[in-house]
């Protein structure tokens, strides 16, 4: 048998075991394992699959990443494709893509991703394509998981930068605002606020209410308290708004949140006076070594 594996989507803290995992069990079983670069445009671009064997994998379970590359503007379906007047039109290559697949002799493919990645495996599946999906995301948010690789890693960052906050906010006597990623979930704003001891989260679950959250940091300050720690989900929303964008869907793309820390700091500068910096963790978040309970988790 000839399996592929391909990792797609956002990267996490984990990847890299996972493909060992499913390389050296394909192995064991005789199976041939090739890797598919740079998500599913490594199919359609002829010169990235390449084999991968025990040398390949040997030694990558801690690094962060992944060694396929990894792309979140390759969707098979929404493929984004250049036009000679310079603009960008959305084409179906799925058809393609399948028949490429089966060109090069593939039984099966291991289908590494977050949702987005996910449903696009489930309808490659649909059009006849073998397909085993394995969840992957820090944002902790895939349908039918309890948890993900890279979510506690992601966590982990995300509280051990609150720590870092608390001292300077204090130091300073201002608030910190403290955006962290998710997307539409609030799992890394919780849990990292929680355990990072922030005197107010807002996650997306819950339209907040930024007189509310005033009303807390002036309640601080009556108690001789001068500082404030607030942790942001990038998707929070206000009670009666919308996400913030940082960038909008295009052409074989999805929106790219992001700003809320900056709108909730400035706001609460306007309405309480006190001094209010923003801090957005962003990508730091997905980078570096996994924690040994991802490493675990990426493993079984």
């Amino acid at each position: 048998m000839k399996i592929a594996i391909s990792t797609g989507g956002g990267d996490a803290p984990g990847l890299n075991a996972v493909i060992r995992a499913a390389v050296l069990c394909a192995l064991h079983r005789g199976f041939d394992v090739y890797g598919i670069q740079r998500g599913f445009g490594g199919v359609l671009d002829e010169g990235y699959v390449l084999r991968l064997g025990r040398n390949e994998v040997r030694g990558i379970t801690h690094l962060g990443g992944t060694i396929l590359g990894t792309t979140n503007r390759g969707n098979p379906f929404r493929w984004a494709a250049p036009q000679p007047d310079g603009t960008v039109k959305e084409v179906d290559r799925s058809d393609e893509l399948v028949a490429r697949f089966r060109a090069l002799g593939f039984d099966a493919l291991i289908m590494v991703g977050g949702d987005g990645s996910l449903r696009i495996a489930y309808d490659l599946f649909r059009k006849g394509l073998p397909v085993v999906g394995v969840p992957k995301t820090i944002d902790n948010d895939v349908s039918g998981t309890v948890i993900t690789f890279g979510y506690d890693t992601a966590v982990t960052t995300a509280t051990e930068a609150i720590d870092k906050v608390h001292s300077t906010a204090e130091s300073h006597e201002r608030v910190m605002v403290v955006e962290v990623m998710g997307r539409y979930a609030g799992w890394i704003a919780l849990n990292s606020g929680l355990a990072g001891s922030a005197d107010v989260i807002l996650i997306p679950e819950i339209p907040y209410d930024i007189r509310v959250v005033c009303d807390k940091i002036r309640e601080r300050e009556q108690e001789g308290r001068h500082f404030s720690v607030v942790v942001v989900a990038e998707g929070a929303v206000p009670k009666g708004g919308g996400v913030t964008v940082k960038e909008g869907a295009g052409a074989g793309t999805v929106e790219r949140l992001g700003g809320v820390g900056e709108q909730v700091a400035a706001e609460i500068t306007g309405l309480t006076g006190k001094e209010t910096r923003s801090i957005t963790l962003g990508h730091l978040q997905r980078g570096g070594s996994p924690t040994t309970f991802d490493r675990l988790t990426a493993l079984r």
